[in-house]
């Protein structure tokens, strides 16, 4: 799963995600109706912005990017998406925890706003050095980076063979 040399992972503690989210929380301008949480990054970032933000309508989307039959084009596939009266009208914050390369995030954008929602956007890091989008990166993050970030809710199945999860510290208790 990944390409970069762990020389280029940045691993962070849930204090670091903390640190994050307390620089991106004052940059939202707006109230919003629902928040809508990317699967799987998302959740854990958008959990922590629904009780910060005192959000309680949330909804998820799942979305995976496939090869098509030419092998050339990217084609977004939902598993899991709100139906369009949830969120039609409303004013929505869309969260994962990166923008790399951005086709999930302009996937999930494009639908909501085809279903009449005001869509913003928001994540803990944005990479534009990998964004496949020239002009675009999200509405709201917490930094830019150019390597690749192993949040604390990675699992060690999401390394890729040959290489072993680095340890970290365990997270500090936080109740």
């Amino acid at each position: 799963m990944f390409a970069e040399p762990l020389s280029q992972h940045e691993i962070l503690t849930w204090a670091d995600v903390d640190a994050v989210i307390a620089h991106l929380l004052p940059q939202f301008n707006y109230e919003y109706d629902a928040l809508v949480m990317i699967t799987r990054g998302g959740l854990f970032p958008g959990g922590i912005l629904c009780e910060a933000m005192d959000i309680k309508n949330v909804h998820t989307a799942a979305v995976t990017v496939t090869a098509g039959a030419s092998e050339t084009m990217a084609w977004p596939t939902f598993m899991q998406f709100p139906i369009d009266t949830m969120v039609s009208g409303k004013r929505l914050l869309v969260v994962d925890d990166i923008w790399a390369n951005g086709i999930n995030m302009v996937a999930v954008r494009g639908r909501l706003e085809a279903a009449g929602a005001k869509v913003e956007t928001a994540v803990l890091h944005f990479r534009p050095k990998a964004n496949f989008f020239p002009n675009t990166g999200p509405d709201y993050y917490g930094a830019i980076t150019d390597r690749f970030i192993i949040y604390p809710w990675n699992t060690p199945a999401q390394f890729a063979p040959g290489h072993t999860p680095p340890t970290a510290p365990p997270p500090a208790n936080l109740g």
